[in-house]
């Protein structure tokens, strides 16, 4: 393999979908087959492969993988060495900050941690679990869960759970109480150290970084551009939430300027009948694929 080649770990499962949007977003063409560990992708300098997000860090760690997505949550759990390069988080119910939770059943006795003390507590995120609980000075035992964990709970196989959670919908119609957060995690884009050192991979990490990063900033935003007399620029531009400055740039007709901004798109339906109320033309909205500071 050429060594002009960036190994990039996409991480399986939950975070999967979000992580192809992203890359779609930040102008990548990745497409996965059935049942194939190998996506594609319109970018030759770029050997991504499937991992799931748990095996992530120890993967880029080992050297496997040059870097990779995964969760906060999993570098903690495999205590992995990586370098943390960029939060990748933004809105639209994709790549959002989640809670891992200690959860009992709605009528256990079990109303605080302390009471977690002698129980039985099954989760994925054995490490952090056991982490957390000796902060706290609570002796109990911790099992490793392989799945259906909220189940384990339910039917009295353990006392307790530490589970992911995002809104909490799925404790709840599992008939689960939340106690406790054990920890808060968000999405990571990771990088092996001896492969930062490599400075054709490093540069090429940062220009990837620089479109995702780009492209997250764009989500929930707008630009909009407007023409305006002389004599109402100052008035106007005093109105704008802009992120930046706006843009101002003298149009042919005399004492007209053009007029550029980049605002939320929850602003726009209240702020474009202001501003052709204050005097504003030719006012056009437009969509940003990425916003690059």
């Amino acid at each position: 393999m050429s060594e002009r080649v960036l190994k990039l770990g996409i991480p399986k499962g939950s975070l999967q979908e979000a992580t192809i949007k992203l890359f779609r977003m930040a102008g990548f063409d990745i497409r996965i087959a059935s049942r194939s560990y190998f996506p594609s992708i319109d970018d030759k300098e770029i050997k991504p492969v499937l991992i799931r997000a748990q095996e992530m860090s120890r993967y880029v760690e080992e050297g496997v993988l040059d870097c990779g997505i995964t969760g906060d949550d999993w570098i903690r759990e495999s205590n992995s060495k990586v370098l943390r390069l960029r939060e990748l988080v933004y809105a639209k119910n994709t790549l959002q900050p989640v809670r891992w939770v200690v959860a009992v059943k709605q009528d256990s006795s079990i109303r605080k941690i302390k009471d977690l003390s002698g129980k039985r507590i099954a989760t994925e995120l054995v490490r952090v679990t056991k982490d957390f609980l000796k902060k706290n000075k609570i002796k109990a035992e911790v099992e490793f869960s392989w799945g259906a964990t909220e189940a384990k709970v339910s039917s009295g196989l353990v006392d307790a759970i530490v589970e992911l959670t995002e809104t909490g919908s799925s404790l709840r119609a599992n008939h689960l109480r939340e106690i406790a957060t054990v920890c808060f995690s968000t999405t990571q884009f990771i990088a092996n150290t001896q492969a930062y050192r490599n400075q054709w991979k490093r540069k090429k990490m940062e220009s990837i970084l620089l479109l995702l990063s780009g492209a997250i900033e764009a989500v929930g935003k707008v630009g909009l551009k407007m023409n305006v007399r002389k004599r109402d620029l100052e008035k106007i531009v005093r109105r704008l939430p802009a992120l930046k400055n706006p843009t101002v740039a003298s149009l042919n007709e005399k004492d007209w300027f053009a007029l550029e901004v980049i605002i939320s798109e929850k602003d726009v339906k209240v702020l474009v009948p202001r501003l052709k109320k204050l005097g504003a033309e030719g006012i056009v909205e437009y969509p940003l694929n990425k916003v690059i500071y």
